[in-house]
């Protein structure tokens, strides 16, 4: 038993090590001060957001870019309230969803496309704020590369307490696998807070057909998609000038179902790396889960156990340090703490997301 963790061990000592590989080799990127020339729709769907939309909206009037080089399309998927918009010097406009499928927000989407007369569009969240020189970073990469789809990345706005530290540890450790993934050449994961491509990809790739009976995606299965058919096309934009900030959420029960809902399209990614990726990591966490429990009943001497939780936490530390220095300049808090208890948050998640149901903007989903 005791060798059979250490096997998995070294297994995934190797797969982060690789990423952590991966992640130097995409370099970083500073707009050049070029002429911005990009038209881009920025869709935001959302659901009862009349709180956070204001402040979503006024980072766009923030933002270092022509508007008349810019639109926005929110999509209303059926809010309580409707949400009205005017004293803006850009474009927007609101639309209410058209629901055909189990997923809402590739429904909304989906819906936005209908309306879009850009050639590029960029999605984010109604509970994010965008830095102001996102647009003129994104079209400055843009017109210095050959791109269909542009991946970005996101943030937490944290608070002191440890419900926000541990989930801006989990996110960087989902951002820090996405970069590494990108510079191995195996893309498999993105965030749809801080998601651009082409409208003419879009429609090639015929949306979201064939993923959407899976409530969540509309970022990852577009994403393998594209890399599918368009493997050299498709970009990471490692800019510290084009990080979407977002909201934690502030109740373990709700930080829960989001995970459960992430971790629930992961048994039908195209990807391979991606799958093997998840089944590693996985059984790693379940691992120091298992030893831990074998530690508490004697099975599993005290110095093997040190010796496991210290090459394990080393090997994530350098990964998580490295994108954290990217994502926020600032040390990560309850390191220890969180590191600890995360593998059993993230196992109980996994198990989870195979059979049980979740809860997402007042809705209930069933795997």
């Amino acid at each position: 038993m005791i060798f059979g963790l250490f096997e998995i061990l070294t297994i995934y000592i190797i797969s982060i090590g690789s990423l952590i590989q991966g992640f130097f080799k995409v370099k970083n990127y500073q707009n050049k001060g070029l002429s911005p020339k990009t038209s881009f729709t920025i869709i935001v769907p959302f659901r009862n957001e009349a709180e956070n939309l204001p402040i979503l909206l006024n980072s766009f009037s923030n933002l270092n870019y022509p508007t008349d080089l810019f639109e926005v399309i929110l999509v209303d998927d059926s809010s309580k309230e409707k949400f009205q918009v005017s004293g803006f010097r850009f474009q927007v406009s609101v639309i209410d969803n058209i629901r055909v499928s189990n997923s809402p927000k590739k429904d909304a989407i989906t819906t936005a496309m209908q309306h879009v007369k850009t050639n590029w569009v960029i999605t984010t969240d109604a509970d994010c704020i965008v830095p102001e020189n996102w647009l003129l970073t994104f079209d400055n990469y843009i017109q210095e590369n050959k791109v269909l789809m542009l991946a970005g990345a996101v943030s937490y706005e944290c608070e002191n307490s440890f419900l926000h530290h541990f989930q801006q540890l989990d996110l960087t450790s989902l951002q820090g696998a996405t970069i590494g993934s990108f510079g191995l050449g195996k893309g498999f994961m993105c965030n749809g807070a801080n998601f651009a491509y082409t409208k003419t990809l879009f429609e090639n790739l015929n949306g979201f057909d064939g993923n959407d009976k899976i409530a969540s995606g509309d970022d990852v299965f577009l994403l393998q998609k594209a890399i599918e058919k368009f493997p050299n096309e498709v970009h990471y934009l490692k800019s510290e000038e084009a990080i979407v900030i977002t909201k934690p959420t502030e109740t373990w029960k709700s930080l829960f179902y989001q995970r459960v809902r992430w971790a629930a399209k992961t048994s039908s990614y195209k990807s391979t790396f991606g799958k093997f990726l998840g089944i590693i990591v996985f059984f790693e966490n379940l691992s120091f889960v298992i030893g831990f429990l074998l530690l508490l009943f004697g099975v599993f001497p005290y110095p093997f156990f040190v010796l496991f939780a210290f090459l394990k936490f080393t090997t994530d530390f350098i990964l998580l340090y490295k994108t954290n220095k990217f994502l926020t300049k600032t040390r990560i808090k309850s390191l220890l703490i969180s590191s600890l208890l995360y593998p059993f948050f993230s196992s109980i998640v996994a198990l989870y997301s195979l059979f049980g149901s979740y809860e997402w903007k007042d809705r209930r989903f069933v795997k």
